[in-house]
């Protein structure tokens, strides 16, 4: 950290914010059917990074909604991308033409992607869940990673945040943005003390008045408590963070012919909404079956799994959808608007390192600044 801990821009500036062209080291992720246009530019607007979700997208629906950030801010932004799907090249030369800041992955990159990306200007931001990874995706010249712990929401590690963060900035020499279990300015200030340089949140948008999520299905992560969450297995084959509901009971450990089969209907759905030719979808289940050493009947699981989060993110229907989630779900409570999270994760932070400084220096060495926690 440079300059007085009681200027924000000064105190907050890490190397990832010159990076990622953002005034504070705070990431929107790109969670598919929430991290819209809306969310994504608010994101940006309010001095973090958001990042657009483009893997239910078709060409032109990211196109659409890059155009539609733009209008609404000047801010740097990014776009989330699934290195196995079907439109994967033409999805980057869309970024390359537009400027996109940053691309982020669910999943480690090809080293083919990371070489387009660079030579095409964009910063490259992949997930990571394990130190030997984050070693694997910097030697692929990735510029920073997200190290997300076993607290985050979805596809998750095993490894906790406060045990992996430590290891993997130890271990590469690029920023490192820490996800799981990150809501506050508290937080931020922790992340920092663990070696990142920033964090990174899925949850924490997902429950603001910008995402385009239902009400009464934010309402529903808003009574969930520290342990109403469950990591399952069962949705798509990959351990997932979801809230637990009757129908994660159902599907847990349940992936059998009719189950199977109904994921086959569903990914045929989703092919139709996001223009997927049957070719690409087949090419894409060969990909995953090859590269997470699934069984078809998983596969067939992993294609289904986005129109179950469509089910809650889009149409309501939480009898019908799973609800993918940070543990922290259960310490929100509470729907700012982005501006006032951001700001008020600022404020904190700042409070916090005044705070510190103030028990290593003593009382009468630091004056407190006198502002408002943030909205939990």
């Amino acid at each position: 950290m440079n300059g007085d801990p009681l200027d924000p821009v000064a105190a907050l500036r890490t190397p990832a914010c010159d990076l990622l062209g953002v005034r504070y080291p705070i990431v929107q992720t790109g969670m598919g059917w929430v991290a819209g246009a809306r969310l994504t530019a608010a994101t940006s607007a309010a001095g973090g990074l958001g990042i657009l979700a483009s893997a239910t997208m078709t060409y032109d629906q990211l196109l659409a909604a890059i155009r539609e950030v733009k209008d609404r801010t000047g801010n740097a932004f990014g776009v989330n991308l699934r290195s196995n799907h079907a439109d994967v090249e033409r999805f980057v030369d869309l970024m390359i033409k537009e400027q996109i800041r940053v691309a982020s992955f669910a999943q480690a990159p090809n080293a083919a992607l990371v070489a387009k990306l660079r030579d095409g200007g964009i910063v490259t931001m992949p997930t990571v869940a394990a130190p030997r990874h984050a070693e694997k995706v910097a030697a692929m010249g990735v510029d920073a990673v997200i190290a997300q712990g076993q607290e985050g929401g979805g596809h998750t590690g095993s490894i906790p945040t406060s045990l992996l963060l430590p290891q993997v900035t130890a271990q590469v020499d690029i920023p490192v943005m820490g996800a799981g279990g990150f809501h506050d300015g508290r937080g931020l200030i922790a992340a920092m003390a663990w070696g990142a340089a920033g964090v990174a949140m899925g949850t924490r948008f997902l429950l603001t008045k910008e995402s385009t999520v239902p009400d009464h299905v934010k309402e529903r992560y808003l009574v969930a408590a520290l342990t109403d969450t469950v990591v399952t297995r069962a949705i798509d084959g990959a351990p997932q963070r979801v809230i637990r509901t009757d129908l994660v009971d159902r599907l847990d450990g349940r992936i059998g012919p009719m189950a199977a089969a109904r994921a086959v209907a569903n990914a045929l759905r989703l092919r139709k909404l996001t223009s997927t030719s049957l070719a690409d979808l087949l090419r894409e289940g060969v990909a995953m079956k090859r590269n997470g050493e699934m069984s078809w009947a998983q596969v067939a699981m992993a294609a289904n799994a986005p129109m179950l989060t469509r089910a809650t993110m889009v149409e309501g229907r939480l009898e019908a959808g799973i609800l993918p989630t940070g543990q922290v779900t259960g310490l929100i409570e509470a729907l700012p608007t982005v501006a006032e999270l951001i700001e008020g994760m600022v404020a904190e932070a700042i409070a916090t390192l005044a705070d510190l400084a103030g028990r290593v220096r003593g009382p009468d060495s630091v004056t407190r600044p006198g502002s408002e926690l943030p909205l939990r």
